[in-house]
């Protein structure tokens, strides 16, 4: 294997379409990644209107930027085609027939410039994002013109330190880790409803706020009081890591109907609290059986400030390191699908995923 390789990588889960081209080098106890760029674009602004994502938007939004978004690459980038060395592209978990856009467009690709292409598992990207944080990155939304070279200089990655509990939030999944190399982990548990992020959604739409919710609960509850409500906080007294967020959204269904005239931003501020209490003090709870040295927190819910706040302070009043990727990367990106997929092509027998949407695809 080359010293380094130049991933260009496709991410085509769910509502945001993104292409990155990442240098990526080093071993499995020291990568290195620099993210060359990492162009991301949005559809919020036309799935809003829906209260979520239409698969089959998506999927056409995906098919209408694709080529865009690779021809921006290539009019930035001189000679870009030759410098590739492989592609790597989403594969799951996500909506198939975004996916599928992906897939298609990376088998294109990987057969017009001869390169390989590896299949990436959309949740190991987003646990993989914690390793992005030291990166030079070239950044660019797809409608902004101008460009800068941001430095991530933020922790060094020796930060890092096992064994370490991840703790992976997003719309979709909610899934707790316990990590003894950066290639080795057990599942300690999971929703076994909502997700975070998708009870985030449905109680931002109980309370009238756009899609996406996260950012617009966040906001409101900043208005709120925290303590106003006696939320549920569901499965917290359980002894396992099992997480279940269905009881506490339907909590706040009835509360909205039988306190017609309650402020808003208290019922925000007094879900918010809920899920991050949960989310925390099983966290924590983990760290602390299993000894671990560092605290990993990832995925698009992982965004949300307080949550963020509430576990920094718990894992280093604990003595551990606690490390959550910057914005650009906690949401999703293909830059983290660049990482994945070098990881994994670092591990010789690890099995290779099937170049097909697996929209159920576990980590």
């Amino acid at each position: 294997m080359k010293k380094s390789l130049n991933i260009l990588s496709i991410e085509t889960s769910c509502d945001d379409t993104s292409i990155a081209l990442v240098k990526c080098s080093g071993t499995l106890k020291s990568p290195k990644f620099e993210v060359l760029y990492n162009i991301v674009s949005s559809q919020i602004a036309i799935h809003r209107p829906f209260g979520g994502v239409v698969p089959n938007l998506a999927k056409r939004e995906h098919i209408k930027n694709l080529p865009k978004i690779y021809n921006q690459l290539l009019k930035k980038e001189k000679g870009l085609e030759r410098k590739i060395d492989a592609i790597a592209v989403t594969v799951g978990p996500g909506l198939e027939p975004a996916l599928w856009t992906g897939i298609t467009f990376a088998q294109e690709l990987s057969a017009k410039l001869k390169k390989p292409l590896i299949g990436a598992n959309h949740m190991e990207g987003h646990l993989y994002s914690n390793w992005l944080s030291v990166a030079q990155v070239k950044s660019s939304k797809l409608k902004v013109k101008s460009e800068k070279t941001t430095p991530y200089a933020l922790r060094p990655t020796t930060s890092i330190k096992f064994p370490a509990i991840a703790l992976i939030v997003s719309g979709g999944h909610t899934i707790l880790l316990h990590m003894t190399a950066i290639n080795k982990w057990t599942k300690l548990g999971e929703t076994l409803d909502d997700a975070a992020g998708e009870a985030f959604d449905k109680v931002a739409r109980m309370l009238g706020l756009p899609y996406p919710g996260g950012p617009e609960i966040q906001k409101l509850a900043a208005k709120g009081n925290p303590n106003a409500i006696k939320f549920p906080r569901p499965m917290l007294n359980k002894q396992n890591y099992e997480f279940s967020f269905s009881g506490l959204k339907t909590s706040v269904l009835y509360y909205l109907r039988d306190n017609p005239a309650t402020n808003k931003a208290d019922v925000a501020a007094s879900f918010q609290q809920a899920v991050i209490d949960v989310l925390t003090k099983k966290t924590m709870r983990a760290a602390k059986e299993f000894n671990a040295k560092s605290i990993l927190l990832c995925g698009g819910v992982s965004a949300n400030k307080p949550l963020q706040n509430t576990l920094r302070k718990l894992a280093e009043d604990s003595g551990r390191n606690f490390v959550v990727p910057d914005l650009e990367f906690n949401t999703d990106n293909a830059a983290m699908i660049a990482v994945a997929a070098y990881i994994n092509s670092l591990q010789k027998n690890k099995r290779r995923l099937k170049i097909e949407a697996q929209g159920n695809l576990s980590i």
